[in-house]
């Protein structure tokens, strides 16, 4: 990427791809490679960590120097990294960002209303922090999400607080223990389309219980992805093999969803309909499609993901959208651990691979 588009406080995901990790974090990044693979995923913009950390200097030169403050901290003092991170979230939420931060997000939400056909575009506002969504150091849940917001004024206010959400208690806490300096950090943030997602969920292209890479895991359920990556229902089970095209099916009673606030603004939690809280969530054709769409996430980046995504109804009917795809880390740690640890003798080779015995035992 260029300097003059690195410098750029806001750029759209088309622009973007898994090279951009230090200007649009982790999570943008994924959505732009994503689409430079074909895959269908809701439009948006990024906030860039340039204006992030034009925002922090912007602070920083009026009395709250950030990185300073955060690295001076340290992380068994539980009293003082509360306070002080207590203190720089509520300036990061309430300070103005610059000017120039803010007539960028302000244009490029003006430009995205156009694209998508109308005013006051309903958008998810998702944190995508520079070392997130990566095998080596995930920082996945430690920084926060919004849906369901709507005019600029709403969405500016919304990446303030996803700037603050690198300043939680948690979030410091493991940057300091890990050693990761605050000159490195970047926090951009993504402003993408809402999907109004009649079902949704996670899936993975290995299975997460067992790591058995020739088959594909999902989890879904009624409603918004939020539900279900949040633990607030029971999803839906398919397992399904990458070879047979055989699918384990656990359907649950999904009593509570997540839908989109009547007043059009945020998200409520409610009760499922009972005709749809024990009818399994997606179709086999769905579950069909979503495989598909998994392996070839999967082949572009070379190693098993872990994908968030929803079934939303178009005028072109029931459509797959694609929320995020990332490196799954559990196994792959698993099997680093694995293949890192050699036996300490050449001889306990030989012992393990004979199941405990000595070669005298038999």
């Amino acid at each position: 990427m260029g300097t003059l588009v690195a410098t750029r406080s806001v750029l759209h995901l088309r622009d973007v791809g898994l090279d951009d990790v230090p200007t649009v974090g982790g999570k943008g990044a994924g959505l732009g490679e994503l689409l430079r693979a074909g895959i269908r995923v809701p439009t948006g913009v990024v906030v860039t960590t340039a204006a992030f950390r034009r925002t922090v200097e912007h602070l920083t030169s009026a009395g709250l120097p950030i990185p300073a403050r955060v690295a001076a901290l340290d992380p068994a003092d539980a009293e003082e990294l509360a306070a002080a991170t207590a203190e720089i979230r509520a300036v990061l939420e309430s300070a103005p960002p610059p000017d120039e931060v803010a007539e960028a997000l302000t244009a490029a939400y003006a430009a995205l209303c156009e694209e998508c056909g109308g005013p006051d575009l309903p958008v998810a506002v998702r944190s995508s922090a520079t070392s997130e969504d990566s095998a080596e150091a995930s920082f996945a849940g430690l920084q926060d999400t919004y849906l369901w917001v709507r005019g600029a004024d709403s969405v500016l206010a919304h990446v303030r607080r996803c700037w603050a959400s690198l300043y939680s208690v948690e979030s410091v806490t493991y940057r300091l223990r890990r050693g990761i300096p605050e000159t490195d950090l970047g926090m951009a943030v993504v402003v993408q389309r809402m999907v109004d997602a009649r079902s949704s969920g996670v899936l993975f292209t290995r299975s997460p219980r067992t790591g058995d890479k020739s088959v594909v895991a999902i989890d879904a359920s009624w409603g918004l992805g939020s539900a279900v990556v949040g633990g607030d229902v029971t999803p839906d089970s398919f397992v399904v093999s990458k070879v047979t095209g055989e699918i384990r099916r656990t359907v649950a009673s999904k009593t509570r969803w997540h839908r989109p606030d009547p007043s059009g603004y945020g998200v409520v939690e409610t009760d499922v309909p009972a005709e749809l809280q024990d009818r399994p969530s997606i179709s086999d054709a769905e579950i069909a499609e979503l495989v598909a769409i998994a392996r070839r996430v999967e082949a572009h980046h070379g190693c098993p993901q872990d994908v968030e995504w929803a079934v939303a109804e178009t005028a072109a009917g029931a459509e797959v959208f694609l929320l995020q795809s990332r490196p799954e880390t559990v196994w792959a740690e698993k099997d680093r651990a694995r293949t890192a640890a050699p036996a300490a003798r050449p001889f306990d080779h030989v012992f393990h691979v004979l199941g405990g015995k000595r070669p005298s035992e038999g």
